[in-house]
């Protein structure tokens, strides 16, 4: 699922949560006050749901496999930074060789 998917699934549960408290005190609750709290307690829970869905990790998504993350010698002055040892060894110091 892509972020503009989960975006969008994140607001739908959040615009039914905000639907259902407003439904629950604007008319429920002039025929049943029982089943507006009932309706209040269901849209209590959408919001860390909605937070969940919405930061769930995507298998196509690759930004926590970072190569840096394996790099033993990460912290070591002068070690470059930008080209982390799992890459491999070949062409360290730019000659090609």
């Amino acid at each position: 699922m892509q972020q503009r998917a989960r975006r969008r699934y994140y607001f739908l549960m959040m615009a039914g949560c905000l639907g259902l408290f407003v439904l629950a005190w604007g008319v429920v609750r002039f025929f049943s006050v029982g089943a507006a709290i009932g309706m209040c307690v269901v849209a209590m829970v959408i919001p860390p749901l909605a937070a969940v869905f919405a930061n769930r990790r995507d298998p196509e998504d690759d930004w926590w496999q970072d190569p840096r993350w394996d790099d033993p010698e990460w912290d070591r002055p002068g070690h470059d930074r930008d080209r982390p040892d799992r890459e491999g060894p070949a062409d360290r110091d730019g000659d090609g060789q």
